[in-house]
């Protein structure tokens, strides 16, 4: 691996910061926060620039790049405001399970719809009581004649309500209820029989809405399967991969933002007479942070460049997302010290970072948690 990004990465990196500085709002952000909703005019404006899906194909109006980009990308966004940037950045959540496994004719149809700002997509994988055990799926979807009938009921929905449609994964098979009778499919939003609970009110990420689904005899065309039937757990398995990439890429930029937001502030608070930046613990501080946040952007970056060379690198990728997630975690709880009373306030932010990061931190432990995957890849290499 190169360790330094191309020149074309480089401008992409500072496309999106520029993009970010100028049109992230704080003190809308602040208030959209609280209310639980998303300016969708900038939705359109970071798609128009390229920003959504620029590691999709040009066929299907995406960028035609890596996933190594949207990861440059997505801690850009992030670094300036978290909850702007994880909103944007999972603008088409699950839309990669169609593009791994769908049909030509399906990603023509719903792809580029994402790519251009026009609609969200959305993944309804965990059930009530359950979430990230997908082995213990519920939800079914029988054949009829030239199409599915899907009933069941799915919790955790990221851009539930909100989605033009989302990735179903149910249960195929007439026997016991296995991993190996799941499958995916595609189901329209506005199909007969499809309802969207109230939004769920949640620590962070509080402008990705979050619902639940409910399936009554929902029929979908025998076209909208995804993949292979029976082979929903191995593909949720891969997106899971991906999107375990993406959230590390979200939890560093959370991160370096808490840090430069806790940066500024020590340079300029004085206390007896003397910048708090100067003092040597807080120095040691800053030092302990910046360290952190260095040594998680480089894995972060190789598991981007492993999966994007196609090889084989589950356990870097689950390392990073454990890394990242811990390092956005621990870094925006020291900001919060670093401000004192301040940093409980709203208005600097670093409260906001530590609530996003939490969220990334339980984000993505599907189908199994990070440090199992570890645990299995030294395991593996054990034996």
């Amino acid at each position: 691996m190169e360790f330094h990004l191309t020149r074309s990465q480089k401008e992409i990196q500072k496309a999106a910061g520029e993009f970010a500085k100028g049109e992230f709002d704080k003190d809308l952000s602040r208030e959209l926060g609280k209310q639980s909703t998303f300016p969708e005019g900038l939705r359109k404006k970071a798609a128009e620039l390229g920003f959504i899906g620029i590691h999709w194909p040009e066929a299907y109006e995406g960028g035609g790049l890596g996933i190594l980009e949207n990861t440059l990308i997505a801690e850009e966004f992030c670094k300036n405001d978290s909850s702007l940037g994880i909103a944007l950045s999972l603008s088409g959540f699950a839309a990669e399970s169609l593009l791994l496994y769908g049909t030509n004719e399906l990603k023509q149809m719903y792809i580029p719809r994402i790519a251009t700002g026009e609609m969200v997509s959305g993944g309804a994988f965990f059930e009530p009581g359950e979430m990230y055990d997908l082995s213990t799926t519920q939800t079914t979807a029988r054949a009829d004649g030239d199409y599915w009938v899907i009933d069941g009921k799915k919790s955790g929905v990221l851009n539930g309500g909100q989605a033009g449609w989302y990735c179903v994964l149910c249960h195929t098979g007439s026997e016991k209820k296995s991993p190996d009778s799941l499958s995916m499919f595609l189901v329209e939003a506005d199909s007969s029989g499809l309802s969207a609970a109230g939004g769920q009110d949640k620590l962070g990420m509080r402008m990705v809405a979050t619902t639940d689904l409910h399936f009554k005899g929902v029929r979908v065309p025998r076209s909208h399967l995804i993949g292979t039937m029976g082979m929903g757990m191995k593909q949720a398995k891969i997106m899971s991969d991906l999107y375990r990439i993406l959230v590390a890429a979200m939890a560093i930029g959370t991160a370096r933002g808490a840090f430069i937001k806790s940066l500024t502030y020590v340079k300029q608070r004085e206390q007896f007479g003397k910048k708090i930046g100067k003092l040597q613990v807080t120095r040691h501080k800053l030092a302990e942070m910046a360290l952190s946040i260095e040594q998680s952007a480089l894995m972060t970056l190789s598991a981007a460049w492993h999966f994007d060379k196609r090889k084989k690198y589950e356990m870097g990728i689950a390392m990073a997302k454990l890394s990242a997630c811990r390092t956005a975690l621990a870094v925006s709880d020291e900001a919060i010290q670093l401000l004192g009373g301040y940093g409980y306030m709203t208005e600097y932010e670093v409260e906001r970072c530590y609530r996003d990061a939490k969220a990334l931190a339980l984000f993505e432990d599907n189908p199994m948690g990070v440090k199992d995957d570890v645990a299995a890849g030294f395991i593996g290499r054990i034996n």
